[in-house]
C-alpha cells in the first residue's frame, strides 16, 4: 500500500532533486545501520517524505556523507542523516512489516513472507522503542481486518482506520505541532489508502477482495468522482501543512504535495506501468 508519497521528477529543480535523492539515501543507511543489511528493502517514499517534513521543521545540525550501495555500487552517493531521518527509519519498519505480514496472511504472497522473516527482530526492536506509534499499528490492523470482513463500502471508514495510524506515525513528539502534524498525517493517510483502493479496484473485483470502491467503479464517472474525493483530501493535507513554520526543503515538500501524489492517478490514466523511478 505505501510509496504513493513521492516527487514529481519532471517539476522538480535540480539542486532540489539532489536533496530529495539525499535524504531518500540517508533513511536507507540508517536502516542498513539501524536494521540490518536486509531491512532497505523496505524503504518507501513516504517515509522519505516524513524525514524531510520533520528536519524541515525542527531544522537542526544534520550529516552529509558519502555512501555505496548494493544498489548503486560504482560510485558514492550523497546521504543527508540526522535524527529525523533515522526516525523516519525506524517507522518504515514498523509500517512494513505489517504490509509484508498482510500480504502473506491474505494473498500467500512469498515475498511478503520472506520480507517479514527478514526484518521480524528490527521491528520488534523498533516496536519496543516506539510503544506508541507499535499500539496504533496494532490497533489499525484489527479495525481493518473488521472493516474488510463486514465488506463496509463506507469509503471514510477504512481510509479513517488508515489516517489515524499516519497521525501518529507523524507525531514523533508532544510539542507545540503535535495537532498540526496530527492532522495532516491523518489527511495523507486516508489519502495513500484511498489512492491505493483506487488503482487496485479492477484487480480487486477479479480475485473477489475486499475494496471500498468496488460499488462506485461500475458507474461510468468512477475516476471522475474518485478524483474529487481524493482532490478534497490532498487540499485539507495541504492546508495543514502550510501552518507549519517551514522554510528549509520547502520546496521539495510542495512539490510532493501538490503534484507528486498525483503520480499514480496521472499515469494509470496515462497507460504507463509506473511512475518514473529516481
Amino acid at each position: 500500500m505505501f510509496g504513493t508519497i513521492t516527487v514529481n521528477v519532471d517539476e522538480l529543480k535540480i539542486k532540489d532533486y539532489k536533496t530529495y535523492r539525499a535524504f531518500y539515501c540517508g533513511v536507507c543507511q540508517e536502516l542498513k545501520e539501524c536494521h540490518g543489511q536486509l531491512s532497505r528493502m523496505t524503504l518507501t517514499y513516504d517515509m522519505t517524505f516524513l524525514a524531510i517534513l520533520l528536519s524541515g521543521l525542527y531544522e537542526g545540525d544534520r550529516r552529509m556523507e558519502k555512501r555505496r550501495c548494493m544498489i548503486h555500487p560504482l560510485r558514492k552517493h550523497t546521504c543527508i542523516r540526522n535524527p529525523y531521518t533515522a526516525y523516519a527509519a525506524d517507522m518504515n519498519v514498523l509500517l512494513c512489516y505489517y504490509d509484508m505480514l498482510d500480504d502473506w496472511e491474505d494473498e500467500r504472497k512469498l515475498s511478503g513472507l520472506v520480507g517479514s522473516l527478514a526484518v521480524r527482530r528490527a521491528f520488534r526492536r523498533t516496536a519496543r522503542r516506539y510503544s506508541r506509534q507499535y499500539r496504533a499499528v496494532r490497533r489499525y490492523l484489527k479495525r481493518l481486518k473488521a472493516c474488510e470482513a463486514a465488506g463496509s463500502p463506507d469509503l471514510d471508514l477504512a481510509a479513517g482506520y488508515t489516517g489515524e495510524l499516519f497521525a501518529e506515525i507523524f507525531t514523533m513528539r508532544k510539542d507545540p505541532w503535535q495537532e498540526v502534524l496530527g492532522r495532516l498525517g491523518f489527511q495523507i493517510g486516508k489519502f495513500i489508502y484511498l489512492m491505493d483502493a483506487w488503482d487496485d479496484v479492477g484487480r480487486d473485483e477479479k480475485k473477489g477482495s475486499y475494496n471500498p470502491f468496488l460499488s462506485m467503479s461500475r458507474r461510468e464517472d468512477f475516476d471522475r468522482e474518485a478524483e474529487k474525493i481524493l482532490l478534497l483530501m490532498a487540499s485539507d493535507a495541504a492546508r495543514e501543512f502550510e501552518k507549519l513554520p517551514i522554510t528549509e526543503y520547502v520546496d521539495i515538500l510542495r512539490n510532493i504535495l501538490y503534484c507528486g501524489i498525483w503520480n499514480k492517478f496521472r499515469y494509470k490514466k496515462e497507460g504507463k506501468n509506473s511512475v518514473r523511478s529516481l
